[in-house]
């Protein structure tokens, strides 16, 4: 057995952060069964040249540059999509998910919309994208404009992926919209939901801005958070008997201490629901020669831990820092794309 067949064997289900083909197919082989989009990974495909081909066809067809982006998006995560679709059929639609980051440009500081805009924006894109398209998750920011479009996307009968979300407050806020939503459908057999909670980032933060922390609490706030909001989600759909897992994924799973193990996150949040994993971290995980996980992901660090990371870390200031940043990262990245098809052009 592998490592991350030992992963996927305590019951994570491993999702690809990238909708690179070569790697949506190698990573299937490795047991992943959904990935995930964003304008990052957009950008970095069609900066190898593999699709100059496509962009050129799209160009002498009259196309701007982002309607390339767009077209391009499209259809990387429709192949991805293609792949996943067995374990789609085979789970009845709880598992075989690619997510499709909706217009970041949404969320640039340049952006003049009110957050209500925002939303009408996000519901009118949403149901754009996500028609036709039964495997495929709609990805909407935890950011006001985000979280007042997630009540009509659910109750229109999309899959949503709640991103960027860093605390409680947030996914309280997103998970109560969805669910109002989904209690407007016809028939809840096939209402889907996901929250993407980031974790590494926030240890970063922690090491910026919380310095007094205790050795042994430093670098776990992360996980403390994410575990807590976790089975906050599990103990919170446990009574609602829908017929699919309204789940948490576990993102930005990649460890950015060079000299932390590459699994730190991996390993830590073993046994339940989703980590979408960076290319780099899987790749890694599988060189861990003998490795075996153990659920670990109701496994919580000592009391003492925990009363130092709740009297020394300000959730409401982390969040606001965390998302400023995230914005940025979020708005940055698809300006960096329509450049890379405007060289191109």
């Amino acid at each position: 057995m592998t490592p991350l067949e030992s992963l996927v064997a305590t019951g994570t289900k491993l999702y690809l952060d990238s909708i690179d083909p070569d790697l949506v197919v190698e990573n299937r082989k490795f047991g992943a069964t959904g990935a995930t989009s964003n304008p990052i990974i957009i950008s970095d495909l069609l900066k190898t040249g593999r699709f100059d081909d496509e962009i050129r066809q799209l160009a002498a067809a009259g196309k701007s540059d982002t309607e390339i982006a767009w077209e391009m998006t499209d259809k990387l995560v429709c192949q991805a999509q293609d792949v996943f679709k067995e374990v789609f059929v085979a789970t009845k639609g709880n598992d075989g998910y690619v997510s499709f980051e909706l217009d970041p440009l949404l969320e640039d500081a340049s952006c003049t919309l009110s957050a209500q805009e925002r939303a009408e924006q996000y519901i009118a894109l949403g149901k754009k994208y996500a028609a036709g398209h039964p495997n495929r998750m709609i990805k909407v920011p935890g950011t006001p404009g985000g979280l007042l479009s997630l009540e009509e996307l659910a109750a229109s009968g999309i899959s949503l992926n709640v991103t960027l979300l860093f605390s409680r407050r947030q996914y309280i806020a997103a998970r109560d919209a969805v669910w109002r939503g989904a209690q407007r459908r016809k028939s809840l057999d096939q209402f889907k939901s996901v929250y993407s909670i980031f974790i590494s980032r926030i240890d970063v933060y922690t090491k910026q801005h919380c310095a007094n922390l205790s050795a042994a609490a430093q670098g776990q706030v992360g996980i403390v958070n994410a575990k807590r909001l976790w089975k906050e989600n599990r103990d919170f759909w446990m009574d609602k008997n829908l017929p699919l897992a309204q789940e948490f994924i576990f993102a930005s799973t990649g460890t950015k201490d060079p000299n932390e193990p590459a699994d730190k996150y991996v390993a830590a949040l073993a046994g339940s629901d989703i980590q979408t994993n960076p290319p780099g971290t899987n790749a890694a995980v599988q060189k861990l020669a003998g490795k075996t996980y153990t659920r670990t992901v109701d496994v919580m660090p000592s009391a003492e831990v925990l009363a130092d990371i709740d009297a020394k870390v300000n959730f409401e200031h982390l969040e606001t820092t965390l998302m400023s940043e995230g914005l940025a990262k979020f708005a940055d990245p698809f300006k960096s794309l329509l450049k890379t098809i405007a060289g191109k052009r």
